[in-house]
């Protein structure tokens, strides 16, 4: 029995591995794009992905046939949504002025694919308020606010 079971955890172990190997590159990006750090300083996002990562492990067995990229990809989003709500600005980057929603609802539409239903089910919201939130995002990030004039045009004077 005993032997067994560790033939089953190796396998486990590796099918997890593999997966890990696969799949990780791509959620790391999706994750610091929610947290809006830099790729190369983003320990926010690793901490986001290794939890989300290690409650995939957990359930690893009772996938049953489940995607576990979805799996882990709804789990970044969940707990991102958790935390953020707590914390509400990035640290800059790209997505860094959106705020937590719009970010979540950008990357899980545009980067990751996911359908609109799909988004507004995750995050209990109807289907028209992610479309909106997604459109204001994008037109956010595509078309940032400008600065203030400069003093010298709006004083009147010539250049």
């Amino acid at each position: 029995m005993r032997e067994r079971q560790a033939l089953q955890s190796a396998r486990r172990a590796r099918e997890f591995e593999a997966f890990v190997a696969g799949a990780a590159g791509r959620l790391l990006h999706a994750a610091t794009l929610l947290t809006a750090e830099p790729p190369d300083d983003n320990p926010r996002a690793r901490a986001l992905l290794t939890a989300a990562l290690a409650h995939t492990y957990a359930s690893w067995d009772r996938l049953r046939g489940e995607d576990p990229y979805d799996r882990t990809r709804q789990q970044v989003a969940l707990r991102f949504a958790r935390a953020a709500w707590r914390r509400h600005r990035g640290h800059g980057g790209v997505l860094g002025p959106l705020s937590p929603q719009q970010r979540l609802i950008l990357v899980l539409r545009v980067y990751e694919g996911v359908a609109e239903e799909q988004t507004a089910a995750l995050l209990g919201l109807p289907a028209e308020r992610v479309r909106v939130m997604c459109a204001r995002a994008i037109t956010a990030v595509l078309h940032p606010p400008r600065g203030p004039a400069p003093a010298r045009a709006l004083s009147g004077a010539a250049p």
